[in-house]
């Protein structure tokens, strides 16, 4: 009012050119229920005129009193208009905010803003759109960041055009910028970090045991030796156990939400995401140990699998005790759906997707194997190119590992032909999950798990589906590891007990094939190895740069996610222990198959070559022909990774129009050499690793990047319950061997199979924590972002980079409707099988919930 008093007597008002802008953030008191005392004192310093204040930075003009004439010149501050009468809606909104800026022809182009914020509490700020700036029109900064006040930071806080620029590129004025928000971000490496630390920094997985609760709760630190090698996560500067200098103290459980990542990585709150944080964190305080209590007091087992399918239909009736426990630590509306219970006393899960259309089909040998092809473990198996299957375990440590397995075992059911003539054919294939566990073998089986390695024999039929021909499940021989393998081969029986000893030896298979799939193709192959990825092009690359723009999507929410991970599932004792058969060995499992781990190997069609089931070849779409023609992971998956391949392409050569071009990106090269000697330090002298000095290596690396975090995660994570949750189909845990002729578990077998079949696998308290975990883990949040999408549509300001996205989508459109075609069509049958359950794990879209199908940008769950 005063200023405009002034500017009235002084005449200033007439001939200033003004530039209006509006500002769109989200105020902390929408996003956070509990704090109203936040908009009130913000209130209270806007009318005592401590504001939001904006000033614009040239792109064009260095200021020479302003960082040693190194940085672009600063307009005067503006300040965001009505922030007092602009009262935020409670449901969670943003709000659009004037601001106008006296403009200053020495500015020229605004390239950047400094924004202070002298509030009492944080908001998040979303966009600054500038309006009939002269010369240029709109200009647009996408800011998507949490702006904490001004006491916080060391520095201001500074936002970018929607511009993209190589390091070489970067107008002068702007450059020290882009190189002192880099610094800001890498950190100094000290202290604890706070939440409105911005820094991106490594560490090792030291932070899984709880030593000081007792020797049972120590964990081996993963990374940083030679024996337990492991990707970095990032840091959050704990200090060290007491009982442990080299592990670092664990958070509270309660306090599960507050473990540090930086502010920006953090779930947005818009997102179902924080339910489902509350849920999981629910589930491992309270209903773990009131479950636990429940099923040891009354120690119930399914006595049949119709008695498993009440979980379903009717729900099992819940101790009034418990409830009472669960209501007072679980909001109401939570109540609903995390339990179902509605306050009735029952739990209830929704109809798994395998047994929807038929309650018994997952028993059938067809949809065993198909699910090596279709299910959500589809990238182990491999052709089998010698007989019998060998071992590349170390003799003089494990002793003759080779499969007994033999010819006669198998030759009944290869419709006439020999084992020479099906591997010359190349139609015998292996689910081979020996070597994995082998080692660990002894260990495991001395913990409450009590299982087998396997070998699985499958023959390709004329009709395009698999049979299994033997199962060969093998221990440790009991006089030490150097004398071999102790095995026993199972072949397919149609009745009798026979058949039962059959269905219990596919049941070891799966167990083993679950924890597989849980540890290292889910945890370790997605969520751990992309980490390091995400630190690096935050500390290495500017926003500016056009890889960061790239990337950045597939990165949302898995620091997050990786961190409440840390803290519930994957620690000593945690949800993950719990509920697979590797049991307290589970991450060092991890660590040690972390070894064979190749990074140019995760492009799906390198991936495909080296297992064998497909092979180059010049006719075919793509260069690469399937040996199994209907392998619906394969299918759908190449044509995604041509997508995202040609999508990596056209953006990349807008930028990089030569190799020179990579060689010379200082801010590339730094990131690439930052990723392999520190987030990935422990194979920093693997040959593998591509050099980034050409296009191609850059478009091939960025394209195995996207690949992992988007359709890989997808394909493996979001069918965990429409597959797995019903728990006899896909047992995770198996409780005792296989019954021996003479024993008491053998004569049960002969009597009641489906009981001494459910006595066997996952027990009841682990099948009900195991469910209420996988339905949580399978869950799209409502505002996922899928591949494809963006969640602004100016996030660059270059045109043909955003036809190429427009392109990609339109591609990914028509990937989605082959997929629906080939799943209606019948000689496809690995796409539906038995349970007549359509394979749509890799459709791009979907809606939120648990649905079975979608492709977000990035490992969010």
């Amino acid at each position: 009012m005063l200023q405009n008093i002034v500017n009235a007597l002084t005449g200033d008002d007439n001939n200033r050119h003004r530039v209006k802008g509006t500002v769109v953030l989200m105020k902390k008191n929408v996003l956070d229920f509990n704090d109203f005392s936040a908009s009130f004192l913000d209130r209270l310093h806007e009318f005592l005129g401590k504001g939001v204040s904006l000033q614009l930075v040239s792109a064009v003009k260095v200021d020479p009193a302003n960082g040693n004439g190194l940085k672009g010149k600063l307009g005067k501050p503006a300040y965001l208009e009505n922030w007092i009468t602009t009262i935020a809606p409670l449901t969670a909104g943003e709000t659009a905010f004037r601001v106008t800026f006296d403009w200053d022809e020495d500015i020229g182009t605004p390239g950047a803003f400094i924004i202070r914020n002298n509030h009492h509490s944080e908001f998040y700020l979303k966009s600054l759109t500038l309006e009939d700036v002269p010369g240029q029109g709109v200009i647009r900064f996408i800011c998507n960041s949490w702006v904490y006040p001004a006491d916080k930071y060391e520095k201001d806080r500074i936002f970018f055009s929607n511009k993209t620029y190589l390091p070489s590129e970067t107008p002068a004025p702007l450059l020290k910028y882009r190189e002192e928000e880099l610094e800001n971000l890498r950190g100094n490496g000290k202290g604890q970090l706070q939440e409105w630390d911005r820094v991106y920094d490594y560490a090792y997985y030291n932070d899984l045991g709880n030593p000081d609760k007792g020797p049972q709760h120590a964990r081996p630190v993963l990374g940083g030796s030679k024996e337990y090698p492991y990707p970095r996560r990032g840091r959050t500067g704990r200090p060290p156990a007491k009982s442990d200098p080299n592990s670092e103290s664990r958070l509270n459980l309660a306090r599960s939400l507050d473990i540090y990542v930086p502010r920006d990585e953090r779930f947005g709150h818009l997102k179902l995401a924080d339910f489902l944080a509350y849920a999981l964190k629910s589930i491992v305080q309270v209903l773990k140990p009131e479950l636990e209590s429940l099923f040891d007091s009354t120690p119930n087992e399914f006595d049949s699998f119709e008695d498993v399918l009440k979980l379903y239909e009717g729900g099992i009736e819940v101790p009034e005790g418990m409830l009472k426990e669960v209501r007072d630590n679980i909001p109401a509306e939570m109540l609903k759906e995390i339990f179902r219970t509605d306050g009735q006393r029952f739990l209830k899960f929704p109809v798994p997707q395998v047994i929807s259309a038929d309650k018994s089909a997952w028993q059938t040998d067809e949809e065993f194997a198909r699910e090596m092809l279709a299910g959500i473990n589809p990238v182990i198996i491999r052709s089998l190119q010698e007989f019998p299957p060998a071992s590349k375990l170390d003799p003089k440590l494990y002793g003759n590992q080779t499969s007994t397995i033999t010819k006669q075992h198998i030759e009944i059911n290869l419709d006439g032909l020999t084992v020479d003539e099906a591997i010359k054919e190349r139609r015998l294939f292996i689910l081979d999950l020996h070597d994995a566990l082998m080692p660990y073998m002894r260990r495991i089986n001395y913990t409450s798990t009590k299982t087998y390695a396997s070998r699985t024999v499958l023959f390709l039929q004329n009709n395009g589906t698999l049979k299994p021909l033997a199962i060969e499940l093998s221990l440790p021989h009991p006089e030490g590891d150097q004398y071999g393998a102790i095995s026993k081969v199972y072949l397919p029986v149609e009745q009798g007990v026979e058949n039962s000893l059959w269905q219990l030896a596919k049941a070891y298979v799966v167990v083993v094939d679950s924890g597989y799939h849980q540890l290292i193709s889910h945890w370790l192959h997605t969520h751990a190895v992309i980490e390091p990825f995400i630190l690096a092009t935050n500390r290495q690359l500017s926003v500016l740069h056009p890889i960061h723009k790239l990337l950045h999507p597939h990165f949302r929410d898995t620091m997050n996610i990786n961190a409440l991970g840390r803290q519930i599932l994957i620690n000593a004792g945690g949800a993950l222990e719990s509920t697979v058969c590797p049991s307290k060995y589970s991450m060092e499992l991890s660590s040690v198959l972390y070894k064979d781990w190749v990074f140019p190997e995760q492009a799906l069609p390198e991936d495909l070559l080296k297992r064998g089931v497909a092979v180059k070849d010049s006719t075919s779409p793509y260069g690469l022909r399937l040996l199994i023609d209907d392998y619906p992971f394969a299918v759908d998956g190449l044509e995604i990774w041509f997508a995202i391949k040609t999508w990596v392409q056209d953006y990349c050569s807008f930028y990089y129009n030569e190799d020179d071009t990579v060689k010379k990106d200082s801010e590339l090269q730094s990131w690439w050499r930052e990723i392999r000697e520190v987030g990935h330090g422990d194979k920093k002298d693997e040959p593998w690793w591509p050099k980034m000095q050409t296009c191609e290596e850059l478009i091939e690396t960025c394209t195995i990047i996207i690949w992992i975090a988007s359709a890989l995660h997808a394909a493996i994570n979001f069918g965990q319950y429409p597959y797995g949750g019903f728990p006899p189909s896909r047992p995770a845990i198996s409780r005792r061997f296989m019954p021996e002729k003479g024993t008491p578990e053998y004569d049960e077998l002969v009597a009641n199979p489906e009981k001494a079949y459910l006595k066997t696998v996952t027990a009841q308290f682990q099948a009900v924590l195991g469910i209420s975990l996988v339905e949580i883990l399978s869950k799209h949040s409502s505002d996922e972002v899928y591949l494809g999408q963006r969640d602004n549509p100016d996030w660059t300001s270059d045109a043909e980079p955003l036809q190429a996205f427009e392109k990609f989508g339109n591609k990914l459109a028509e990937i989605e409707e082959r997929i629906l075609r080939m799943n209606s069509d019948e000689k496809f049958r690995n796409r539906f099988g038995p349970v007549k359950m359509p394979y749509t794990l890799l459709y791009p879209t979907s809606k939120g919930g648990l649905t079975g199908m979608g492709v977000p940008n990035s490992i969010s769950i």
